[in-house]
């Protein structure tokens, strides 16, 4: 960009209220305050890339957060040595892929770094100014993370902002906790609320809900609706059921400066998930224009925070469901959501969530819509001839829609049904849909749990969800979550990630203990403070009954055995089947070893207190090496003796059928203290755990530990259809807490009041896919979504 004179004392902060959305991607929770790489980052772009190229969809900024050139409590330089062995070229090669994109680059720094002297004032600014004249950088996230301005270096803050907006005009400045004094005009935002978002860590729900992100559903508005802000956008790194009604609330409810606006590891989504991630964005891009102007809609006739976007024939509507029961809501198609009346029908259709065109109707009549339990609603109300591809008499999705390619329409419809459809290319078609016809709603509540004397089978209740649960990194949780992917770059920008070396050193994850690798490890996250629950308990999961009669756990030298003891015992536990437990001692040295009787074959293991790293566990059987595919094993659960079980609710049912994706959510609403409340579920006279939770179980975690909570947790426990049929029972079991086993323990007074709840993820519609290609139909049947 050539340079651009600046007309002396009038600042421009490189947008205003009405400047459309900018589309960011940004790189923390990818990297952490080590910084990023070239490499890594070019199989970011490459994902992204892949993303414009077969979906369309197009990013404006990728940002590279902290650690770049700047880190925490430091000002770095692109000479320095830390720089070149990041990025060996320089930023020149990103900002050519970035370019080719379509895209620009941002940088996460500090406000500072001007030095002592005259000469180092000097040098940073032709740093920063280098970026926005060489490189074309569109953004910089300021952030008190790396220090604040000092007072005497505000006037060459504002000598170097001024200088780079001669080459970047457009360049929008976050100001994150700062205090810029008269550099304020120079930036374009402020952080809304200071808030971060990264899902049970930076926030977490606060009531029970059917999925982690209820909290990011329940952001207050903005007030005035004010644009230039930063809502820190949706991370995409854990927890990532319902990431979709995050990202319509923050592209088309919100809608900032910076929308949507993402970060974290969208590559760690499901392969059927891509192509609505792609569709959001690309709708944003599409209305981006319309989309600065909004108004607040009536909380008593819409909802909570209900906004409505657009021109005066034009109406985007954000609408959501803070409830456990949908809710219908009557849409008026009228001046009062801003429409105005130029003669013409309204059109009204459904983008969010799966789409549905309801139909033209008469100015001034009215729509009901339903919104699903916790979830958002997106809605576009037009007199305008409409773009988008149609389909009317069922929901759809939009797989893909770009030029020179066959656009794809996936049809939803309940299993078992039969309707006639409209497509885009004016047939009609009359569409089966597989499966058997449910009876009963995919959502609705089972039952109250009441207050029961504690059952003999206490410890196999609690311990199934310690042992169907994990305390891996939550990366580590959305990976198993989504499965393996059949994208060449998804793979690529996944193993990027995984495949840093400051990840696999911090032991993040249990599978490092059966790699065989020398170099990794799985240890408990002490960054933050102590993260085992009452001292924590080793537990090992074989993943069916098997014959063993050696167990050696390698933990390499007696730092590393903390809290244990070298050339001592340590008592456990091994079951075969969660309800019989039998002692079993463990000799502790630079190995922990036990013998275990040959005749006694086992599934679960467990040792009172965990080490702090365990470098590989292994497994014997006459000699030979157990495989150890399918061992699974957790490391900051609570000991059943130092946490035992005092109170217990339930609640009896049967299930006649299960949905596809179907769980159960046992909320337990009430104070129970903080991780003194597990829930599971008893199937005939065995068990399932619960293996997610809202807020998540304890994690080793990449960045900053999980929010603990004492009050309103849930639990999720997958349903499968060898349990229709089946007697089922929900627990919820109160946990007593003592330090030492010989202490008596204390009762918590708790009164809880847990419900059980039937639902599913995503909506368990069955599919039937349509290719449309030379203004032709072609029917390619069913293809399922996928599951939990």
């Amino acid at each position: 960009m050539s340079q651009i004179p600046i007309e002396s004392g009038v600042v421009y902060p490189g947008a205003d209220e009405r400047t459309p959305s900018r589309a960011q991607y940004f790189s923390w929770i990818n990297n952490t305050n080590e910084g990023a790489t070239e490499a890594q980052t070019r199989a970011n772009l490459d994902f992204f890339a892949w993303l414009h190229a077969e979906y369309g969809m197009q990013l404006d900024i990728y940002a590279f957060d902290a650690g770049a050139i700047d880190g925490a409590s430091f000002y770095g330089s692109t000479d320095s040595e830390r720089f070149r062995r990041q990025f060996p070229r320089g930023f020149e090669p990103l900002a050519q892929v970035a370019k080719r994109l379509g895209c620009r680059l941002g940088l996460w720094c500090g406000p500072d770094g001007f030095g002592d002297t005259e000469q180092e004032a000097e040098t940073r600014i032709e740093t920063m100014v280098s970026l926005c004249r060489d490189h074309n950088f569109e953004l910089f996230k300021m952030d008190a993370v790396c220090g604040q301005l000092r007072a005497s270096k505000r006037a060459e803050f504002i000598r170097m902002m001024t200088e780079c907006r001669r080459y970047s005009p457009d360049l929008i400045l976050l100001n994150h906790r700062l205090e810029l004094g008269e550099g304020l005009p120079h930036a374009t935002t402020f952080l809304f609320g200071g808030a971060e978002t990264y899902i049970d860590v930076h926030m977490a729900n606060r009531t029970t809900a059917t999925h982690s992100r209820a909290v990011a559903l329940e952001r207050e508005l903005v007030p005035g609706l004010q644009r230039l802000t930063e809502d820190h956008g949706v991370c995409l790194s854990s927890c990532l059921d319902y990431w979709e009604d995050d990202l319509v609330l923050q592209a088309f409810n919100r809608c900032l400066i910076l929308a949507p606006e993402i970060y974290g590891n969208p590559w760690l989504l499901r392969d059927d998930e891509f192509p609505r991630f792609a569709r959001i964005f690309n709708l944003h891009r599409r209305y981006r224009d319309i989309l600065v102007d909004g108004i607040v809609l009536s909380e008593e006739a819409y909802g909570p925070l209900a906004v409505a976007r657009g021109s005066s024939t034009t109406r985007l509507l954000t609408l959501r469901n803070l409830t456990w029961e949908p809710i219908t809501r009557t849409i008026p198609l009228s001046s009062a959501i801003g429409l105005e009346d130029n003669g013409s029908r309204v059109h009204v259709r459904r983008f969010h969530p799966h789409e549905r065109v309801y139909g033209d109707f008469s100015y001034g009549g009215s729509v009901d819509v339903e919104v699903l339990p916790f979830r958002s609603l997106l809605l576009l109300l037009t007199t305008e001839p409409v773009k988008e591809l149609t389909v009317q008499g069922c929901d759809f999705d939009v797989i893909r829609d770009v030029p020179e390619k066959e656009t794809l329409i996936r049809l939803l419809g309940d299993p078992g049904s039969t309707i006639d459809v409209l497509l885009p290319t004016g047939e009609n078609r009359t569409i089966s849909f597989k499966g058997e016809k449910r009876s009963l709603p995919w959502h609705r509540k089972i039952g109250d749990l009441i207050e029961i004397p504690l059952p003999d089978d206490a410890r196999g209740l609690y311990e199934a969800t310690c042992f169907a649960a994990d305390n891996n990194a939550l990366e580590i949780r959305e990976l198993e979550r989504s499965g393996p992917t059949d994208i060449g770059a998804v793979q690529a920008a996944r193993d990027a990630f995984f495949g840093q070396n400051v990840f696999r050193r911090r032991c993040l994850a249990d599978r490092y203990l059966f790699d065989d690798d020398p170099d990794t490890a799985f240890a408990t996250s002490r960054r933050w403070g102590e993260s085992r629950i009452n001292g924590g308990s080793f537990r090992l999961d074989l993943g069916t009954v098997t014959s063993i009669d050696r167990l050696v756990v390698e933990v390499g030298d007696d730092y590393d055995l903390q809290p244990l003891k070298s050339e001592e015992g340590a008592m456990g536990t091994v079951s075969a089947d969660l309800r019989t437990w039998y002692p079993q001692r463990f000799w502790c040295s630079d190995q922990i070893v036990a013998e275990i009787p040959e005749n006694q074959p086992i599934r679960y293991i467990t040792i009172n207190g965990c080490p702090d790293r365990i470098r590989h566990v292994r497994g014997y059987y006459r000699g030979k090496a157990l495989d150890r595919t399918h061992w699974r094993a957790s490391n900051l659960f609570a000991p059943i003796d130092l946490a035992p079980p005092v109170k217990a609710w339930s609640h009896d049912f049967t299930l006649s059928e299960v949905a596809l994706g179907a769980y159960l959510a046992i909320a337990v609403n009430g104070i129970h203290g903080v991780e003194k409340a597990y829930a599971s579920l008893r199937v005939g006279n065995g068990y399932a755990g619960a293996p997610r939770r809202a807020p998540s179980f304890p994690s080793n975690t990449w960045e900053c530990p999980v929010r603990q909570t004492d009050r309103n947790t849930t639990y999720f426990v997958p349903l499968t259809a060898d349990m229709v049929g089946k007697p089922l029972q929900a627990v919820v079991l109160l946990l007593g807490d003592r330090r030492w086993p010989w202490e008596a323990y204390t009762v918590s007074d708790a009164e809880l009041q847990p419900e059980v709840w039937i639902t599913a993820y995503p909506v368990p519609y069955a599919t039937h896919d349509v290719v449309i290609f030379d203004h032709c139909c072609r029917e390619i049947g069913d293809i399922p979504t996928g599951t939990r």
